[in-house]
């Protein structure tokens, strides 16, 4: 499977692009090429120190060129870049590529991190990202509440739940299977893609509990 990752030089896309190479082609995606491929050469040497051979491999491109050629598209950019980056790549994807999106509407205030879609009152993420799919029921939403920190180091154990919400089932499966794969993740299915605001709002609840209270790179778990 090629899993093509946008914002593929961040600090999740490169989480992502160690741990799944064990067993896929993962393509770096960013605006440079040349920076994409700079990444791709650095996580590669990475994760064969980390897991010895990899089944998979790591490469990197610009955007448009890793979103042509992905079976899964995971697109790890900022809120407020969701219209100038999906305005431009999501209209060229494979009919059968399924997007997942982990964006979360989140800023810092004074009183903490809160969520944009409801301060503001503006969309929340998955609505945002629609708005750009040639078909609405390849969009999965999951990751938000993963710790970055946590998934860059390749070695180290996750134990996390990871909500997805999604309307076609076999888009949903993909993304479960690629959330098995990494050690110590289990999906969560919340029910349909309008159910992706409360994974979204999610994320600032864990971050505000992570200050308040000293805890280090917390996740969710359902017990």
């Amino acid at each position: 499977m090629k899993i093509g990752i946008i914002g593929g030089t961040g600090g999740m896309g490169k989480g992502f692009a160690l741990r799944w190479s064990q067993n896929n082609d993962v393509i770096i995606g960013s605006r440079d090429a040349v920076r994409a491929a700079e990444s791709a050469v650095e996580y590669t040497n990475l994760a064969k120190e980390a897991f010895g051979e990899i089944k998979g491999t790591i490469s990197g491109n610009d955007n448009l060129t890793v979103a042509r050629n992905s079976d899964v598209l995971i697109l790890a950019i900022p809120y407020e870049n969701i219209d100038s980056v999906c305005s431009g790549i999501l209209p060229e994807v494979k009919n059968s590529c399924v997007v997942v999106s982990p964006i979360v509407p989140m800023t810092k205030t004074d009183v903490g991190f809160e969520c944009v879609s409801i301060k503001e009152n503006k969309p929340f993420s998955y609505k945002l990202v629609l708005n750009h799919m040639k078909d609405k029921s390849k969009l999965v939403s999951a990751f938000h509440v993963i710790s970055e920190k946590k998934l860059v180091n390749p070695t180290l154990e996750l134990d996390y739940d990871i909500f997805v919400c999604g309307d076609d089932n076999e888009s949903v499966q993909i993304v479960n299977g690629l959330i098995n794969e990494i050690k110590g993740l289990r999906p969560i299915n919340l029910g349909p893609i309008e159910l992706s605001y409360l994974a979204e709002m999610s994320t600032p609840l864990l971050l505000n509990a992570m200050i308040k209270n000293k805890i280090k790179n917390p996740g969710i778990k359902i017990i």
